[in-house]
C-alpha cells in the first residue's frame, strides 16, 4: 500500500510518498488558493500507481476561514444575560498606546446570539431547568435567522452537560451542525470556552465540505488529518472538531524536526520553517512544546497546540517603501498567484527575487529544473526601486534580505531569549522551501554554532505528518485544593478520561501500541493562571520546582490549587523507516559539483560551487561559499560556513566563530 503525506502551503503544496516497492519520492506543485483541494487531488493523481493508499494531510482551510472571515453563518446559544460574553471578552488592549486600536468584531453578530433561562451551579447541580416553550421558540428563531452552524456554551456545562445535550437534541430537526462546549473544551473560563466552541462551529462546515470533496475522489482509501497538537485524527473527526486542525501544517513540521533531529542525535532544536508566505519557529528542548493558550485572528483558542510562533516573512514576502521612505518586507505575500516577479506574472519584488538577483538561487535547478525562473525580468523592477532609495541594485537586494532576516531573528528571540533560553545551546533546524537560503545568516546573527538541514527540507512538514502519532487530548476542570486530595484520588479522577481515550483510539484504528500521559494544571491559590505539571506521585514538589524554573521563585508555604486534569491518549501507528548510509571519504565525487557561479555575499562577488545534493554521501565535507541544490529547496553556504553530510544524509553546517562573536 502506498502512503502519502500532503502539506498545503500558501505558495506550494508538498507531497512525500512511499511506493508499494518501498521507494520514497517527493513532489511539489503550486497551490490553488481558490480551492486547495484541486492541488491536493492533482498531486495524488500524479503520484498514485496502485489501488490502495493512505493519505495524511495538513490543511490550511480552517486557518484561512478565520483569517479571511469566510466561515459559516454561526449562531451562539448561552445562558440568558451572557449573550455578549464573546464581545466583552477580557477587555485587554493588545496595543495599549494605539489611539485608533479596535478589537476584531466577534465571529457571531449580535442578532445571532441567543440566551436561554437556565442555570447549572458551580457544583454541577441544575438550579434552573430549560423551559420547553422557550427552547421551541429558540429553534424557530434559528430557523428564521437561516443560521448555518450553531455553538452552544452554558456556564458549568463541563460539570453537567445535560442542558447542552437538550439544546442539541431540539436543534437536530433543522439539520444544522452543532458544537457543544463540553465536548470541545471541558474547562472553566466561559469566554475562552465560548470562543473555542464558536471557532469550531464557524470553520467546521467549510472543513467538512473540503474533506468530503477529497474523500469522494479517494473513494475507499484512508484520509487522516494533522492536528495542531502534533497528532493525526480521522477525516471524520476533523470535520466535526475542525478547531483542532488550525495549525496542522506547522505542527507537521515541528513533529518532523523533532523525530529526525532525535534520530540524528540532537534533542535541543530551534526549528525554522520558512515557506513562501510565512515563517514558523519553535523551540524543542527534548520534547515538543505544547501550549493551551493560543490565539488566531485575535480570538482565543484553548485546545492544545504545539507552541509555534509565526511571522509574515517568506520567500513570497513583498518588499516596499513605507510612508517614511524606509524599506520594509512583508507581511503581504505574492503567494502562488501572481507569485514573485521571476515566476513570470508578479510585478512586486519579493524575497525570492532578491535571492535570485544575488545569484543565490540557480534557475536551471529550481524544483529540479521543472519550473522556469526568469532572472532577466528582475532588472527593470530592481532598477526602479533602487533609484527611489538612491542605492544600487545589489545593495537593494541585500537590504531586502537583511530586513527579512531581522524579522525572522526577532521571531526566534521571542521563543528563546525572551523565555530564558540561550540560542547558542541549541541547533537551528532549518526546513521549508526557502529556509536553507537564510539559515546560515540567521545562525550568525543569533550566534548559533550549528545549522541542521534534513534531506528534502522543502517537504519536511509532509514528512512529519507521516511520522505523527494518533493523539487525543482531554481535559476537565476539577478545582481542588492540594491539601484536600491525594495521588490516589486524583488518579481515580482520570479514569473516565482514560476510558474515553482508549475508546476513541480504538475508533481511530489503534488498539495495541498505546501510551497514556497525565497532567495537572496547578497554581498557587489566588493566582489567575496555571502551569502544566506531569502527574506523578510527588506532583506537589514538581509544581514548586517548575514554578521556580519559570518565574524564579517558589513558596512551599503557600496553598496550591489543582484547576484542571489533562490526559493525552497516544496511539503509535507504523511509521516510515530511514536507513543510515555507510560513511566514506570527505571528498566530493566529481559529479557532485555541477559548476561554479558568481554569488554576492556582503557586497562582494565570490566564486561559488554549485553542489548536487543527490550525489552527496555520508562524510562528505563542503567548504563555503557553496550552493547546494536539490528538488525541494536550495541551501546557501556563505564563506564563513562548512557543512558535513551525516549518516542519514542531513547537512550539519558549522558557522565559523558563531559562539564567540559579539
Amino acid at each position: 500500500m502506498e502512503i502519502i503525506g500532503v502539506d498545503t502551503g500558501g505558495t506550494f503544496t508538498d507531497f512525500i510518498y512511499k511506493t508499494q516497492d518501498g521507494k520514497w519520492g517527493v513532489y511539489k506543485l503550486l497551490s490553488t488558493p481558490s480551492n486547495p483541494a484541486e492541488a491536493v487531488l492533482e498531486g495524488i493523481k500524479h503520484i498514485v500507481k496502485g489501488d490502495k493508499f493512505k493519505v495524511v494531510h495538513g490543511s490550511t482551510v480552517a486557518t484561512n476561514a478565520i483569517l479571511e472571515r469566510k466561515g459559516a453563518y454561526t449562531a451562539f446559544i448561552t445562558n440568558k444575560g451572557f449573550e455578549d460574553v464573546i464581545e466583552i471578552g477580557r477587555q485587554n488592549r493588545e496595543r495599549l498606546y494605539d489611539l485608533f486600536y479596535k478589537r476584531e468584531e466577534p465571529l457571531v453578530a449580535s442578532e445571532l446570539r441567543f440566551g436561554l433561562s437556565c442555570r447549572v451551579s458551580s457544583k454541577g447541580e441544575i438550579v434552573e431547568d430549560i423551559d420547553d416553550e422557550e427552547l421551541e421558540s429558540l429553534v424557530k428563531k434559528l430557523e428564521d435567522a437561516k443560521a448555518e452552524s450553531v455553538a452552544v456554551c452554558f456556564l458549568f456545562s463541563y460539570l453537567n452537560p445535560e442542558h447542552e445535550k437538550r439544546v442539541k437534541s431540539a436543534i437536530e430537526r433543522l439539520n444544522l451542525p452543532v458544537s457543544l462546549s463540553h465536548q470541545i473544551l471541558a474547562e472553566f473560563r466561559e469566554y475562552e470556552r465560548a470562543s473555542t466552541t464558536i471557532i469550531n462551529a464557524y470553520v467546521s462546515p467549510k472543513m467538512k465540505r473540503y474533506l468530503y470533496n477529497i474523500m469522494d475522489e479517494l473513494k475507499d482509501n484512508e484520509l487522516r488529518i494533522m492536528q495542531s497538537n502534533g497528532g493525526s485524527i480521522s477525516a471524520q473527526t476533523a470535520s466535526e472538531e475542525s478547531v483542532r486542525t488550525i495549525l496542522s501544517g506547522p505542527a507537521g513540521g515541528a513533529v518532523g524536526a523533532f523525530e529526525i533531529g532525535k534520530m540524528a542525535g540532537y534533542s535541543k532544536l530551534i526549528t525554522f520553517d520558512m515557506g513562501g508566505t510565512s515563517t514558523d519557529v519553535s523551540l524543542i528542548d527534548s520534547k515538543l512544546p505544547l501550549t493551551f493558550e493560543s490565539e488566531i485572528g485575535g480570538f482565543p483558542v484553548k485546545v492544545p497546540m504545539i507552541d509555534i510562533h509565526t511571522v509574515g516573512a517568506g520567500g513570497g514576502s513583498i518588499a516596499y517603501l513605507d510612508t517614511g521612505g524606509s524599506l520594509r518586507v512583508g507581511p503581504e505575500s505574492a503567494g502562488a498567484d501572481p507569485g514573485p516577479i521571476c515566476y513570470g506574472k508578479g510585478e512586486r519584488i519579493t524575497v525570492t527575487d532578491a535571492n535570485l538577483y544575488l545569484g543565490r538561487l540557480v534557475p536551471e535547478f529550481f524544483l529540479g529544473g521543472n519550473m522556469r525562473l526568469d532572472k532577466d525580468r528582475l532588472n527593470k523592477y530592481f532598477s526602479m526601486m533602487a533609484r527611489e532609495l538612491n542605492m544600487d541594485e545589489i545593495e537593494l537586494a541585500e537590504g531586502i534580505l537583511t530586513v527579512a532576516n531581522a524579522s525572522m531573528e526577532r521571531a526566534i528571540r521571542v521563543i528563546s531569549v525572551d523565555r530564558g533560553y540561550d540560542p547558542r545551546e541549541f541547533v537551528l533546524f532549518s526546513f521549508g522551501g526557502a529556509g536553507g537560503m537564510h539559515a546560515a545568516f540567521l545562525a550568525r546573527l543569533l550566534r548559533i554554532p550549528k545549522v541542521f538541514v534534513p534531506k528534502n527540507p522543502g517537504i519536511l512538514s509532509a514528512i512529519g505528518m507521516l511520522m505523527a502519532d494518533v493523539i487525543k487530548d482531554y481535559s476537565l476542570t476539577v478545582m481542588l485544593k492540594a491539601e484536600d486530595t491525594n495521588y490516589e484520588e486524583l488518579n481515580a479522577a482520570f479514569d473516565p478520561l482514560v476510558e474515553k481515550g482508549l475508546e476513541d483510539l480504538k475508533n481511530e484504528g489503534i488498539e495495541k501500541r498505546v501510551r497514556i500521559e497525565k497532567y495537572l494544571d496547578m497554581r498557587y491559590l489566588g493566582q489567575s493562571y496555571e502551569i502544566v505539571v506531569p502527574f506523578e506521585e510527588d506532583y506537589l514538589n514538581s509544581f514548586h520546582n517548575l514554578h521556580r524554573k519559570l518565574y524564579g521563585y517558589a513558596d512551599i508555604s503557600k496553598r496550591v490549587e489543582i484547576v484542571n486534569i489533562r490526559l493525552r491518549a497516544i496511539g503509535i501507528p507504523s511509521k516510515p523507516n530511514f536507513s543510515p548510509m555507510r560513511c566514506g571519504s570527505f571528498r566530493l565525487k566529481d559529479e557532485a559539483v555541477l559548476g561554479y557561479r558568481d554569488v554576492v555575499f556582503d557586497g562582494k562577488f565570490y566564486k561559488t560551487a554549485v553542489i548536487d545534493r543527490d550525489k552527496l554521501t555520508c562524510g562528505n565535507v563542503i567548504e563555503g561559499p557553496a550552493i547546494v541544490v536539490e528538488y525541494s529547496s536550495t541551501i546557501v553556504l556563505p564563506f564563513y560556513s562548512k557543512a558535513v553530510v551525516d549518516k542519514y544524509g542531513n547537512l550539519i553546517i558549522d558557522i565559523e566563530g558563531a559562539k564567540d562573536e559579539g
